[in-house]
C-alpha cells in the first residue's frame, strides 16, 4: 500500500507540472492580454502551481508590459501632442469666461476623472488659485440616488442637468467608447452648450463622433489605453495652468 500510495504521489506530482495547454491543443501556454508581454500563462492555485513561477518569469512579464506602455506613450508623444494642445486651449479659452471643467467616467476612467479634477482643482506645479473642475463621481449619495431613482444609465446626465452651463468643458473617459451613463452625459452636454472632450480607445470611433474632439489612443488593451489617458490628461493640465498663470 506504501508503495502504490507513493506511485500516485508522484504521478500526480508530475501531473502538477505539466505546461498549461491553450484552446488549440498544441500545448503552449496562451500570450498574455499584454501582447505576450506577461508570458506567465493561466494562472493556478497553491504552492506547487506558485513554485512554477520563477522571479526571472516575473521579470520577464514586467519588462513586456512596461515596453508595450512606452511603445504606447511614445506614439502619443509623437502622433497626439497637437490634439493635447487643441484640447488645453478649449478648455483655457472657456475657464477664462467663466466656465468650468466637468469629468465623468466609470471604474478606472473614474479614477482618471477624478485625478484630472483634483490637478486643476488643487494645483499641478504651481502655487495658484483653484480653477472650477469636479469630477461626477466622487459624491456616492448622488451616484446611488440617482441610480436607484432613474437607473445607472443616468447617474451623470442628472448631475450635468443640475450643474452643467453653457460655456463649461465635459472631460468624458470611456476606454470602449461604449459605456451607457458616459454617452447620455455627452448628448445631454452637447444639447446644453457644454464642449465635450472624449477620451477612449481604437474601438470608440462612434463615441468620438458624438464628442467635439476625442481622443482615439490606437490600442485595445485596456491598461494601456488608460495609460494613455493620463499622460495625455497630465499634459493637458500643465498647458491650462502654464497659460492661465504663467511659469515654466
Amino acid at each position: 500500500m506504501r508503495t502504490r500510495n507513493r506511485r500516485q504521489h508522484k504521478s500526480s506530482e508530475k501531473s502538477a507540472f505539466r505546461k498549461p495547454r491553450n484552446a488549440s491543443g498544441n500545448g503552449r501556454a496562451k500570450k498574455s492580454a499584454m501582447g505576450g508581454a506577461g508570458g506567465l500563462g493561466k494562472p493556478k492555485h497553491g504552492k506547487q502551481a506558485a513554485r512554477q513561477i520563477t522571479i526571472g518569469q516575473y521579470k520577464k512579464g514586467a519588462s513586456g508590459a512596461l515596453s508595450s506602455s512606452a511603445q504606447l506613450l511614445q506614439t502619443m508623444a509623437d502622433f497626439f501632442s497637437e490634439w493635447a494642445a487643441q484640447a488645453a486651449y478649449e478648455m483655457v479659452t472657456r475657464l477664462k469666461k467663466g466656465g468650468k471643467i466637468i469629468c465623468c467616467g466609470n471604474g478606472g476612467s473614474a479614477a482618471d476623472a477624478q485625478h484630472i479634477a483634483a490637478e486643476l482643482s488643487g494645483k499641478f506645479y504651481l502655487n495658484r488659485r483653484a480653477l472650477p473642475a469636479v469630477s461626477l463621481t466622487t459624491n456616492p449619495s448622488s451616484v446611488t440616488a440617482i441610480a436607484n431613482d432613474y437607473g445607472y444609465d443616468h447617474v451623470f446626465s442628472k448631475q450635468i442637468e443640475g450643474l452643467g452651463r453653457t460655456g463649461d468643458v465635459l472631460l468624458a473617459f470611456s476606454t470602449s467608447g461604449g459605456s451607457p451613463n458616459v454617452l447620455r452625459a455627452v448628448s445631454l452636454a452637447r444639447k446644453t452648450g457644454i464642449f465635450v472632450i472624449g477620451f477612449t480607445g481604437a474601438g470608440g470611433t462612434g463615441f468620438a463622433r458624438k464628442c467635439d474632439m476625442c481622443l482615439l489612443v490606437p490600442s485595445l488593451d485596456c491598461p494601456r489605453i488608460q495609460e494613455a489617458h493620463i499622460a495625455v490628461g497630465h499634459a493637458i493640465c500643465f498647458l491650462v495652468e502654464r497659460a492661465i498663470f504663467g511659469g515654466k
